[in-house]
């Protein structure tokens, strides 16, 4: 017997799907802008080697870079309480979200900065700027506008990963898709609208954060 498609089924539950994108965007929201602070400050230490914080941000990001991002997470929501730090399993997906951007980066970011020329910097030193003059205004712009599409290749994907978030209950868009599954047994109309959802999403995030580039960063990010 052929199988009879109800896209009705999951329409129905519009409200729980949007609501779960909302927190998908904001999860992924927060993530990318702590994380590329993390990242950035990550990348400062390596490229300039600002001991110990090279070494440590060296240890850090080979951890997280060597390891799923479900452990990750269920370490942080499971394995820390054991000492005695307790979080919700928001807390928990917005910590893991961000210590994960923030390893990857982190990697990214000195690429960037260590592909600007060092005579702009001896110009800089020569005009008597300060370190964190020549950092803010020589060596960031240039460095994220090369490195941007990656970044925002990066922002992705971590948005995409966050949907193993609902195996802690943090209720983004995957968390949703399984509850509606759950309630009218239709997996295929469900999952596949869910799937749509989260290429929507993918476009317009990568859409966003080139036009974000182009604005902040001028042609150079292009």
């Amino acid at each position: 017997m052929a199988y009879a498609f109800d896209f009705s089924a999951v329409l129905e539950y519009r409200e729980a799907l949007l609501a779960g994108t909302g927190r998908t965007l904001m999860l992924t929201g927060i993530g990318a802008v702590a994380g590329l602070v993390l990242g950035t400050a990550g990348a400062v230490s390596r490229a300039w080697r600002l001991a110990p914080f090279d070494r440590i941000f060296a240890v850090y990001v080979e951890l997280i870079r060597n390891t799923p991002f479900l452990v990750q997470l269920f370490f942080i929501f499971f394995g820390l309480p054991s000492l005695g730090v307790q979080m919700d399993e928001w807390q928990a997906a917005i910590l893991a979200v961000v210590i994960n951007l923030g390893a990857y980066s982190t990697e990214i970011i000195r690429a960037g900065i260590e592909a600007t020329p060092r005579g702009q910097i001896e110009a800089a030193q020569s005009l008597a700027m300060t370190r964190r003059q020549i950092f803010f205004h020589v060596v960031l712009p240039p460095a994220l506008a090369k490195v941007w599409p990656a970044i925002c290749s990066q922002v992705v994907i971590v948005m995409l990963g966050t949907s193993v978030c609902s195996q802690i209950a943090a209720e983004e868009l995957t968390f949703a898709a399984n509850f509606i599954q759950s309630r009218n047994f239709r997996a295929f109309e469900t999952y596949f609208v869910v799937t749509a959802m989260y290429f929507l999403l993918a476009v317009g995030v990568r859409q966003v954060l080139a036009l974000t580039g182009q604005r902040l960063l001028g042609r150079r990010s292009k």
